[in-house]
């Protein structure tokens, strides 16, 4: 890691990439939101939460679908999609990437076959039903994806009962199993209408991860940094919603456990200390 950089210059390669994200969105009348601890850090910080070293945003499947199509075609060397379905074991959600950077996570230091560089994250926002018994059905097969892909890549368990899911996940015939998890997953996703919206491929609870209708209606400009991004028009009632008294700070351990990377690096391509791993 380069020992004169810190957090500040990670994040300032993390809003790099998310006004190009922005603009492509903009320009192509795309809709996203800032969701979770990015939102959270709009409201509380004006930008970054100092601590964090990354963005997340939300998007449907049908804008997602819009912006992968638009990605597709710009002709640039800085950036990459990367989806949950481009690796082996990479199930959760898609990132955007770039080149000639550094982002490597502990889960993933020794895949070879992925894009390692500083990313925004992409979260895909799902519709279910008013039907509470449809509502825990998608949640559980959320919870089994999330931990499915876990198992996959060796992620060091948080409890003994995580442990135990883990290890047998690892080791029972499950990639079928997760595809027709994903399936249902998506099934929803054309209402029209008496629906919510949900995201649970995440430690978040069965109520924290599901949202009225308009939480995401009709974004708005959001001050972050140096930029204004998308955001619900209600953001200070979804933070609510989310984390309770928001404008408290977290104790320190907590604020530990938010940075994701284990080793970065703003001006090195990730390649030089894979290659440096391998001699």
């Amino acid at each position: 890691m380069n020992p004169n950089q810190t957090i500040k210059d990670v994040q300032g390669k993390i809003l790099e990439i998310m006004k190009y994200v922005d603009k492509l969105c903009r320009d192509n009348h795309i809709t996203y939101y800032i969701m979770g601890g990015t939102a959270l850090g709009a409201v509380r910080h004006g930008g970054f939460i100092p601590w964090d070293d990354d963005l997340d945003i939300f998007m449907t499947p049908e804008q997602y679908k819009r912006f992968k199509s638009v990605f597709e075609t710009q002709n640039n060397d800085m950036f990459v999609l990367q989806e949950w379905k481009t690796n082996e074991k990479y199930l959760e959600y898609a990132k955007v990437r770039m080149n000639g950077t550094t982002f490597i996570e502990e889960h993933f230091k020794d895949r070879k076959d992925m894009h390692h560089g500083i990313y925004v994250d992409i979260m895909i926002l799902h519709k279910v039903p008013q039907n509470k018994l449809i509502q825990k059905l998608v949640y559980v097969e959320s919870k089994f994806v999330t931990l499915y892909g876990l198992s996959q890549r060796n992620w060091k368990p948080k409890n003994k009962l995580q442990g135990v899911a883990l290890k047998s996940l690892k080791i029972l015939p499950c990639r079928l199993m997760a595809k027709l998890a994903y399936k249902n997953i998506y099934k929803y996703d054309n209402l029209k209408s008496n629906f919510k919206y949900c995201y649970w491929i995440t430690p978040a609870k069965f109520r924290n991860g599901l949202f009225d209708m308009d939480f995401f209606e009709n974004p708005i400009d959001v001050p972050f940094e140096d930029t204004v991004l998308l955001g619900s028009k209600k953001i200070k009632e979804y933070l609510t919603y989310r984390y309770g008294d928001y404008m408290k700070l977290p104790p320190e351990a907590q604020r530990e456990s938010a940075i994701h990377a284990m080793l970065y690096d703003t001006q090195k391509d990730y390649s030089e200390y894979l290659q440096c791993k391998e001699r």
